[in-house]
């Protein structure tokens, strides 16, 4: 198998292989951080999220081209704001199907499943008749072409590098929001004992709104990463949402650390091992060695023991 290789040429292209896998981290992270929030949170199983995800990316898409026809001044920037406007789309929307749909749900995984599996499959036939069946990319700002040099033989890309920036970022602000604000203690009250979150005053109606929307909208914000290092297309979000599902359920699904280690772990594996194995075979291989851990630890990585009320 390494026939073939000097030494300096296989840690090249396992330091690659690792770099790749850290891009790949980054993508599943942000999408798992919205789908551990309401899976984890709430109890619903959204095989819609990875069509939040794409309309993120298509509005980086659109946001891309607005700037630069009426304001190529701005097109260097342009990512930025088309953060903010994949967020408050991807985020609207999943406001909306939680009041029209999920809202009528709650406490009935298998129904959210079958109905969001539904929400899903409109969704793509939506992006499909806008946006055409063909994949669509962006134009990077000249400051994100190009690759870093690490070494005479190793090189990454200044994209790859704001993708991993960008998740860290996010990682942060969701751990403040969960963490160290109001509205997350009240989130974490209702998840542990909801009668008990509404005696004291707390609207768990609300609270599973705008929980809901704050999922959907991060999903947005992968979507608009994604774009960096991949092309966009009707269906490329269920490319990513069982890889997604499985880093959430590894990693315990009401662990914010555990989401983060074990997207680290699958994005790791999948990546390496692909320089050994067929891509296909290394996303099998990677599936049979988590599945087998599940066995053994059903509860994931890290558990959280709550009381439903």
């Amino acid at each position: 198998m390494f026939d073939g290789y000097t030494a300096s040429e296989l840690v090249s292209i396992l330091a690659m292989q690792g770099f790749a896998g850290l891009i790949l981290f980054s993508v599943f992270l942000l999408m798992a951080l919205g789908l551990a929030i309401i899976f984890g949170q709430m109890g619903v199983i959204n095989m819609a999220h990875g069509e939040f995800m794409i309309l993120g990316a298509y509005m980086t898409y659109l946001t891309s081209h607005l700037v630069q026809d009426y304001a190529p001044g701005l097109f260097g920037g342009y990512f930025f704001l088309a953060m903010i406007v994949a967020f408050i789309a991807a985020g609207a929307l999943g406001l909306l199907l939680e009041w029209a749909l999920i809202r009528h749900l709650y406490r009935r995984p298998l129904d959210t499943l079958l109905a969001t599996w539904g929400v899903s499959l409109i969704l793509q036939q939506l992006y499909r008749s806008i946006f055409g069946a063909r994949e669509v990319g962006v134009t990077l700002p000249d400051w994100m072409m190009g690759a870093m040099s690490l070494s005479d033989t190793i090189e990454v890309p200044i994209n790859g590098l704001f993708v991993m920036a960008l998740t860290l970022v996010i990682s942060g602000i969701v751990f403040l929001l969960m963490f160290r604000s109001s509205w997350g203690l009240q989130v974490r009250a209702v998840t542990q004992n909801r009668v008990m979150a509404g005696a004291a005053g707390i609207n768990g109606r609300r609270v599973d709104a705008m929980t809901f929307a704050l999922g959907c909208g991060i999903a947005g914000v992968a979507g608009s990463a994604f774009t960096m290092i991949g092309s966009t297309g009707p269906t490329s979000g269920q490319l990513y949402i069982v890889d997604t599902f499985l880093v959430v359920v590894f990693g315990g699904a009401q662990s914010l650390l555990g989401t983060i280690a074990s997207a680290l772990t699958i994005s790791q594996s999948q990546s390496t091992l692909e320089f050994f194995l067929s891509g296909s075979m290394a996303k099998v291989f990677t599936l049979l060695v988590v599945v087998l851990i599940l066995l053994v630890r059903p509860q994931g990585l890290f558990v959280l023991k709550v009381r439903k009320g």
